[in-house]
């Protein structure tokens, strides 16, 4: 029962596209993987995400309070004072393990400790001040960014264009997504145009187009996975903004897929796009947001 909670708390549905986010940023290195490396660095990023769900559950207490009283910390479930601490022991846990692996890999821990400890400020920061911060999609959007520095750097001390460039792109794809999950207890959706974020990535992953019949199929593939997760927003007869939120979650599991394709790395992109079917199966069993 206790698990339940804790899995409930975490959001730990989404947790593959965490995964994906992180073995893309490897292969966009150039980094040969090692397989411990790559496990040390997967979960130094899972604390960091499911840490940052506790917390955010934590924060929200009082407004879910009124909006969501089925919440864990609301109904009493679990007290806002053991979901900090989890909360903030998964961070610093996150931290650590992040800044071993670069030190394992590098020779030094400062890179990967200092990208580890901005992720982790920059999510307290998401989760302390999201409801009334206009921009907090950019700061969601950074958090996924700080994955994919911090798994680089973890492993070449350095950042380098190709992690750069796919940051962006991610970061893009983020703010659109979050800007839809900010409406989503409204019962219909409003601005559209931050709708255009989505579509940004198109644009530099069809550089993926060039990669033979994978590219290709993942371009297409995604492409018509946000148009199917966007009808969810604009068709009224099918109206389900929680429903597009956790599609177009899942779809960042498709959005690595396809820069690990456009780097080059065919057998790797498939591995990658399995994040996004596991993504799907967890989110039958527990919510996505």
């Amino acid at each position: 029962m206790r698990l339940r909670l804790y899995l409930r708390l975490g959001r730990v549905s989404n947790l593959p596209t965490v995964w994906t986010n992180t073995v893309a940023a490897v292969v966009l290195t150039g980094w040969a993987i090692q397989t411990d490396t790559l496990v040390m660095l997967v979960l130094a990023m899972s604390l960091q995400y499911v840490g940052g769900m506790f917390l955010n559950d934590a924060f929200d207490r009082k407004i879910d309070a009124v909006e969501r009283p089925e919440r864990p910390i609301p109904s009493g479930a679990i007290s806002a004072t053991e979901v900090f601490a989890i909360g903030y022991g998964m961070l610093a846990a996150g931290t650590v393990l992040l800044a071993v692996a670069g030190m394992r890999t590098t020779g030094t821990p400062w890179p990967a400790a200092v990208a580890g400890l901005a992720l982790a400020a920059v999510i307290v920061f998401y989760d302390a001040n999201h409801k009334a911060n206009p921009l907090s999609p950019f700061v969601m959007g950074l958090c996924r960014v700080l994955v994919y520095v911090g798994a680089a750097v973890a492993v070449t001390g350095r950042m380098v264009a190709p992690v750069t460039a796919g940051s962006l792109v991610l970061l893009s794809y983020l703010i659109g997504l979050t800007y839809v999950a900010k409406q989503e207890n409204l019962r219909e959706y409003r601005n559209v145009w931050p709708l255009a974020f989505l579509f940004a990535p198109f644009v530099y992953a069809a550089g993926a187009l060039g990669a033979g019949p994978t590219g290709a199929l993942l371009y297409v593939g995604f492409l018509a996975w946000v148009l199917y997760a966007i009808s969810f927003l604009v068709a009224r007869q099918r109206l389900a903004i929680p429903r597009a939120v956790i599609s177009f979650i899942a779809g960042i599991s498709l959005l690595d897929a396809l820069l690990v394709a456009r780097q080059g790395g065919v057998g790797t992109a498939w591995l990658v796009s399995a994040g996004f079917l596991l993504t799907l199966f967890l989110q039958r069993y527990v919510r996505g947001t």
